[in-house]
């Protein structure tokens, strides 16, 4: 409060009528008001008029405390003299406050300076012989800043949204809950020891959970028993979580389920770039009843009335202000470490918005999904507990500042570090590790993270791609008009489709120039190997050691200029090295805690290659057989291998790499039955080439029929 009140009042100027004795100015005035104040407390009258004075008096002390060390016209000895009157007035106020503890409230730095304080500082400083200036009007702020108007946008969907329903309707009960007030806390700092806490190490940070009663499923889709413990805890009531699982163990889709238990829509989901597409896929998935929309750029395109809405960090600020309008019940930020910066633009995006829904619904659900330790850098996750409601910038709030009330103990006692860790868990803290759910966990899966690829290179991919269906067509029309049999066909001709794309594939190893498949996957693993760098990084700051394979140089050398920029060390395992350098650079990764990555080739560290010291890789380019990705994954997925292992398959969305995919896993499967004694035959490579430009053709025909009837 003094602080504030200060910065507040500004500094007042003195005008003194003459020398000024020992019984004259402030100090003087400060010491009778105190003894009222201090009689008062001892009779049990502390009244609204008491805690005033109290208030004003600790204000002024520290005020004049601070003009007399640096006012350098009075003499040392005089100086020494008013300090220790002050120290006396100071003393009377601390054993006041040790009668009546409500009274340390009054010195918080945010504490409010009533109407009355004012008027008695003023009376006091009057009485003084200080003349105080009248206070000047604060001008005030625009309801906008013009820059900050400018990035604003309502989308046209979300206007039509707003009109459908004008009136949201009102949460009383979220009013009417009010923050905890402390009471033997009240003067203590907080906040550090809460973060000490953590640093002390302990148990795994976890809060109980609750068994559920049913496992919970979304079509073919099952929840591990880890995941539903989880939505059980929404479903019973539980509404702040910072969900802190390991890679690998499912936090968007126990988020999706939490929601739908919690009925927390609309749901705003804010996330890395890297991965909006892959919650709307989710969201599909595991919330089918829940439509989903993604914002890109001034959300020209999205749904208004989806019940989940995903934004990413980069664009927020222009949507603030629907978004805050739109009456959310929940909020789940993914990727939450990197809102650690609280005085960044994306940091004060989301607090501003989940501040908004903590004030106008009750119980909302927030959510922040991070797979970084708590133990590392735990000072930047103050930002996520304000994030979730359970701090501000000065001290606990609510549920939080209840329990460390009842604890019994102060940051003073040996026992409060404990107490306090295991108040913070309990408010939502949720950690597992891979290694503790082993028996959820598949030994070895494979897992899609679509991305989107809408910068000048992914421009340049649907461009390619458009010219060789282009190409693709007016072969199949020559071939329709120079066709002898004189058969007519319905609608697309397929035998046609795939006599084309099979002449298309043969010839593609004779050509020098133009599109074909293998050109279009190397622009598509070139536009995507940022991206896919980017999801390595996340992963390596998160999990630990990560292995990166490419098919491409181009693309190692991008993501190895990703990784350094991001400040990780990296070991490059090549085709074109030597067996010691090769070697060399297989230990540095196996052996040294500080190389993060290894960025492997797919094809010379495929086979032959020990990396089991990590856990989870990235495939950031497609292999043309499931046999030659499965190859990759079995450097990591081996003998000595402690956890399950997960390989993460980056998908450029709306592009051929998303067909290719499912046509690797579609082969996979045949071989699979094959190898179990079904009467299958294997296919090799050359196949899923072939079909990749059947579904191009096709699809191509199918717009084109689709325009001619329209």
């Amino acid at each position: 409060m003094a602080r504030g009140a200060q910065r507040q009042h500004g500094a007042r100027t003195r005008t003194r009528r003459g020398p000024r004795p020992d019984n004259d100015g402030i100090i003087p005035v400060l010491a009778r008001v105190v003894r009222e104040v201090e009689s008062a407390v001892q009779r049990g009258r502390s009244v609204p008029s008491t805690r005033t004075k109290f208030q004003v008096v600790a204000l002024l002390m520290r005020e004049e405390r601070a003009r007399v060390r640096s006012d350098e016209a009075i003499s040392a000895a005089r100086r020494t003299e008013e300090l220790k009157r002050l120290d006396g007035i100071a003393t009377i106020l601390a054993t006041t406050a040790a009668r009546d503890s409500s009274l340390l409230g009054l010195l918080a730095d945010d504490a409010v300076l009533s109407d009355r304080a004012r008027s008695l500082r003023r009376e006091l400083l009057e009485d003084a012989g200080v003349e105080v200036p009248d206070e000047p009007q604060e001008p005030e702020e625009p309801a906008e800043a013009p820059a900050e108007a400018q990035r604003r946008v309502v989308p046209r969907s979300v206007v039509s949204r707003q009109l459908a329903n004008p009136f949201l309707p009102p949460d009383y009960s979220a009013v009417a809950r009010a923050n905890a007030k402390p009471r033997r806390l009240a003067g203590w700092e907080l906040i550090e020891p809460l973060l000490r806490s953590f640093e002390d190490g302990g148990t795994l940070s976890c809060m109980e959970l609750p068994e559920p009663v049913a496992r919970r499923a979304a079509g073919t889709l099952e929840l591990m028993p880890h995941q539903a413990r989880l939505v059980a805890a929404a479903a019973e009531g539980h509404r702040t979580f910072l969900l802190a699982d390991e890679p690998g163990l499912g936090k968007t889709a126990q988020a999706l389920l939490a929601a739908e238990a919690a009925d927390a829509y609309p749901l705003l989901v804010v996330v890395p770039n890297v991965v909006k597409m892959n919650w709307a896929r989710e969201a599909g998935l595991w919330t089918p009843n829940h439509p989903a929309t993604v914002v890109h750029g001034d959300g020209d395109t999205i749904d208004g009335f989806a019940d989940i809405i995903v934004v990413n960090y980069e664009i927020l600020d222009r949507h603030v202000g629907w978004l805050g309008d739109l009456g959310l019940r929940g909020m789940v930020v993914d990727e939450a470490h990197y809102i650690k910066n609280r005085k960044s633009q994306r940091s004060q995006n989301v607090l501003r918005l989940s501040e908004r829904i903590r004030t106008r619904t009750a119980d909302p659900l927030l959510m922040a999904l991070t797979g970084t330790p708590l133990i590392n850098d735990i000072e930047d996750f103050t930002a996520i507990w304000q994030f979730l409601g359970w701090i501000d910038e000065t001290r606990p709030l609510g549920e939080l500042m209840t329990a460390l009330e009842e604890t019994g103990l102060t940051p003073a006692d040996r026992g409060f570090s404990a107490a306090a860790r295991s108040a913070v868990i309990e408010r939502g803290i949720v950690r597992r590790r891979k290694v503790d759910v082993a028996a959820d966990l598949p030994a070895r899966r494979v897992a899609d993270v679509p991305v989107e690829i809408d910068d000048e290179a992914g421009r340049s991919v649907r461009a390619a791609e458009q010219r060789l269906a282009r190409r693709l067509v007016t072969r199949y029309e020559k071939a329709l008009e120079t066709r002898r049999t004189g058969a007519v066909v319905e609608g697309i001709d397929h035998d046609l489709v795939r006599q084309v794309a099979a002449r298309e594939r043969a010839s593609t190893a004779s050509k020098k120039s133009g599109e074909n498949v293998f050109t279009m996957m190397r622009r598509i693993g070139e536009a995507k190997a940022g991206l896919a760098a980017d999801y390595a990084a996340q992963l390596a700051r998160s999990a630990g050691k990560v292995v990166f394979f490419a098919k491409h140089i181009d693309v190692m050398d991008a993501a190895e200029a990703t990784f350094a920029q991001r400040g990780l060390r990296y070991a490059s395992i090549r085709g074109d090295q030597t067996s010691s350098a090769r070697q060399k650079n297989i230990d540095a990764f196996t052996s040294d805690p500080d190389v993060a990555v290894a960025v492997c080739s797919l094809t010379a560290a495929g086979v032959g290659i020990n990396l089991q010291v990590a856990s989870n890789m990235v495939l950031a380019e497609l292999s043309w057989t499931d046999a030659e990705q499965t190859q990759a994954i079995d450097r990591v997925h081996r003998i000595g291998q402690e956890e399950p292992v997960t390989a993460w398959r980056i998908i450029a969305a709306q592009t051929m790499d998303a067909r290719i995919a499912e046509l690797i896993d579609a082969k996979a499967g045949l071989a699979a039955r094959a190898l179990d004694g079904a009467d299958e035959e294997i296919t090799d490579s050359s196949d899923v080439q072939l079909e990749a430009l059947v579904a191009l053709l096709e699809d191509a025909l199918g717009e084109r029929l689709s325009l001619q009837a329209s």
